[in-house]
């Protein structure tokens, strides 16, 4: 499918996604999760409206518009073996989970979380047993348990001819430029939580970008320069 026409049927999307969103909150209680990269343009055709926005913590990637405070359960997952971020993610997926079901997965101290909906309680207590072939348990928390949580990163340098977000997509994600153009033409970045559609965009110091299937980045600005032109640049990935 040409570029134009990706890019025409992501908008599409984003809009029936808005719209969606915009009719849960006037003639709903609440919304399930929602992603965070809606939440501009939600606002925009709620300015007039009253209602609340459910934070699990500073900076969460999912929230819930409502009118009435939904129920919200917060679990923490008690494994013996280490967790990844993706393990568990993959896992909720693996249960036929939709992501507007659940919050953001987060690892706080080598301590594993989900936020879920209560519609779906009894089935994450029935079926999410192990993760990466390790039994866990599920312990339950105050829905405000994770207000005190901040967003963990990892840091790391690398070296690049350009700020260019293309360039930087490729670096990380260890491919071709051809790829991350591939991954952009495919709507699979997200730069600032708007689509990407500028491959020649020049990243900014505190620009927050997204890869599809490789995790949500913040970049930190350039730190030096090499011997051979190059610069080396400073990441964030948020874990």
């Amino acid at each position: 499918m040409p570029f134009f026409d990706i890019i025409i049927l992501v908008r599409v999307i984003i809009i029936y996604t808005v719209e969606k969103i915009v009719e849960k909150v006037l003639y709903s209680n609440s919304t399930n999760f929602v992603e965070i990269k809606y939440l501009n343009r939600v606002k925009k055709e709620l300015k007039n409206i009253k209602y609340n926005i459910y934070e699990p913590f500073n900076g969460a990637t999912k929230i819930i518009l409502y009118n009435k405070m939904p129920n919200i359960k917060i679990y923490e997952i008690v494994s013996s073996n280490d967790l990844r971020h993706q393990d568990i993610l993959g896992t909720l997926y693996s249960l036929n989970i939709s992501d507007e079901m659940f919050g953001d997965v987060v690892i706080w101290n080598n301590r594993y979380f989900i936020i879920i909906l209560s519609s779906i309680d009894n089935y994450i207590k029935s079926n999410l047993t192990s993760i990466k072939n390790s039994k866990v348990d599920l312990i339950e928390k105050d829905p405000y348990y994770l207000k005190n949580y901040k967003q963990e990163y990892e840091e790391f340098n690398i070296i690049v001819p350009s700020v260019r977000v293309d360039v930087i997509v490729s670096k990380i994600i260890n491919s071709s430029r051809s790829n991350a153009l591939e991954k952009i033409k495919n709507g699979d970045i997200y730069l600032n939580y708007e689509l990407l559609t500028k491959p020649t965009y020049m990243l900014k110091e505190n620009d927050i970008f997204s890869i599809r299937k490789y995790g949500k980045y913040k970049f930190n600005g350039i730190i030096n320069e090499t011997k051979k032109g190059n610069i080396i640049v400073n990441i964030s990935k948020y874990v």
